[in-house]
């Protein structure tokens, strides 16, 4: 399992391999972590879907289940466990 590489900005492009966009519209994206392709940039562990979100404001609901954050310059990167 490779790291999911977080620079100043994320790149769905770098990732597209592993990667399966589910959602997107013009401030955020859900994607698919492929077979655990990707290890967390948190905690380095396997992931479920990554939130990519470059709105200011964001709230979620419940999401019953463990959880990363990941900040680059301007987005806001949450991953599912």
């Amino acid at each position: 399992m490779q790291q999911l590489t977080i620079d100043p900005t994320f790149d769905i492009h770098d990732h597209r391999h592993g990667l399966k966009l589910l959602k997107d519209d013009r401030e955020t994206m859900v994607l698919e972590n492929r077979d655990d392709v990707f290890a967390c940039p948190a905690c380095g562990n396997a992931f479920d879907r990554l939130f990519v979100s470059e709105k200011r404001t964001q709230s979620f609901g419940n999401p019953n289940t463990p959880f990363c954050m990941v900040r680059t310059d301007t987005q806001l990167l949450v991953l599912t466990h």
